[in-house]
């Protein structure tokens, strides 16, 4: 079985250190579950597997027993070049992605070719009650829609959003540090006028505040919009 096949080859590159490394970054992932596999050499497994015939097997033997398997999953959707291929293996597999490093590997080259379908289901992701799915859908906002495309109502949608979720919400503040970094006159007043809750709206701007492509005058105001 291609599963067992693909176990065995991700102990083999196993780093025990980078296990515990990689463990702590994830508070809500069963330690037992992480091999400790370097994100380059999973990369280079992933376009492996893509190849193999059987690649389907692994992709819809759900749920995978350990991290690495679903960072190889998260990898092998992103490297698709059919779009549709690509969505419905997405939609597959994001009710079992269970934490943030597999949602925010899991980013499809193909996605940017069509934008006008992905915002439909951007809208139905951004309404799950599936922590890692919402989170999903914000970061393909930021992805793809921030340049070109950027409208607003998509910061709109996204300061509507409310959660208690720890990862929503970190979303949602990168989110707004990074519209402010492309959109910052047209994003701006979603601070200004506080459209977020105060620790989304002050994370946001210690984001802000931490990026190189906001200017000196800019991260000043900003500060002073912070919420005391």
């Amino acid at each position: 079985m291609i599963g067992e096949e693909i176990i065995e080859g991700l102990f083999r590159m196993q780093d025990p250190g980078y296990r515990d490394f990689t463990a702590k970054l994830i508070p809500d992932k069963d330690p037992g579950r992480v091999i400790g596999v370097r994100t380059p050499e999973l990369r280079a497994y992933a376009k492996e597997l893509s190849k193999r015939e059987d690649a389907a097997c692994f992709l819809h033997d759900l749920p995978h027993r350990y991290f690495e398997e679903d960072q190889l999953h998260a990898f092998m959707i992103s490297g698709m070049k059919d779009y549709e291929q690509c969505m419905d293996e997405a939609e597959r597999f994001l009710p079992f992605v269970d934490n943030w490093a597999t949602c925010d590997q899991m980013s499809p080259k193909v996605f940017n070719k069509h934008r006008s379908e992905l915002n439909e289901h951007i809208r139905i992701w951004l309404g799950s009650d599936h922590t890692y799915t919402v989170r999903f859908a914000i970061g393909m906002l930021m992805k793809h829609f921030l340049d070109e495309d950027f409208d607003i109502k998509y910061p709109r949608m996204v300061s509507r959003i409310r959660s208690d979720e720890y990862y929503v919400n970190m979303m949602r503040a990168w989110y707004f540090a990074t519209a402010l970094a492309k959109q910052y006159d047209s994003v701006l007043p979603f601070i200004e006028e506080r459209k977020l809750d105060k620790w989304t709206h002050n994370k946001a701007i210690q984001k802000s505040v931490e990026s190189f492509r906001i200017t000196a005058e800019q991260k000043d105001y900003l500060k002073s919009l912070k919420i005391r």
